[in-house]
């Protein structure tokens, strides 16, 4: 598939501050390896606004759509710790707890839309069939959307068993290229300004999300 790379070089830096939804961004290998199990031995957890460290990681392999909207308040000069964002947002029923199991099932999005009008004045619609060519479009009506994505977009190369089920920021499209920020990238390449052409992408992307604007 072919690279347009006037479109990549005119968008390498989206000037929009980086957030893992891990507190130490390599954690997403050992978690792939081990599960959850791996964030106990995270040492920065306690930035995550969590109480304990079992805590963090319970919540940490659920909130790809928290560090993308982190992101989103950071590139307007605000930091929020990430498991702070996720109690508020569960509070407007963005996430489901069940403490029977331990499950957290989320992000809901139109809980997730009214909570971040609420209490960050954000304008945000939830977004279903959504053409991948059709995104240009819509970030030109607004600054972000957050995408589902099949995690696996941290491979490109590969082929995904399925799309969606995973949160990841997009900051730019134009032509054939898209950029985003990835919350569970494993590598620098696959975090900050990703930069895919659109058909790569079409192959991960569920086409539903949340436009957002700032």
């Amino acid at each position: 598939m072919r690279r347009v790379t006037g479109d990549i070089d005119r968008m390498q830096q989206s000037g929009v501050p980086y957030f893992s939804q891990w507190e130490t961004p390599c954690m997403t290998l050992p978690v792939l390896a081990e599960g959850s199990q791996a964030l106990l031995s995270d040492p920065l957890w306690r930035h995550s606004g969590a109480t304990t460290i079992e805590e963090y990681a319970r919540w940490a392999v659920n909130v790809c759509g928290m560090a993308c909207l982190k992101m989103i308040l950071a590139a307007r000069g605000e930091i929020h710790p990430t498991l702070e964002l996720a109690r508020a947002c569960t509070a407007y029923g963005g996430y489901v707890v069940n403490e029977i199991d331990a499950s957290i099932k989320g992000l809901v999005y139109a809980p997730f839309v009214r909570f971040a009008a609420d209490r960050f004045g954000l304008s945000a619609e939830t977004m279903t069939g959504v053409e991948t060519s059709a995104i240009p479009e819509l970030l030109s009506k607004r600054r972000f959307f957050i995408a589902s994505v099949n995690s696996g977009i941290r491979w490109p190369e590969r082929e995904p068993p399925s799309k969606g089920g995973h949160l990841v920021l997009v900051t730019a499209a134009c032509g054939e290229t898209i950029r985003f920020h990835n919350p569970s990238g494993h590598d620098e390449a696959s975090q900050a300004d990703v930069t895919l052409p659109l058909a790569i992408f079409d192959r991960f992307f569920a086409n539903r999300g949340i436009s957002v604007d700032a």
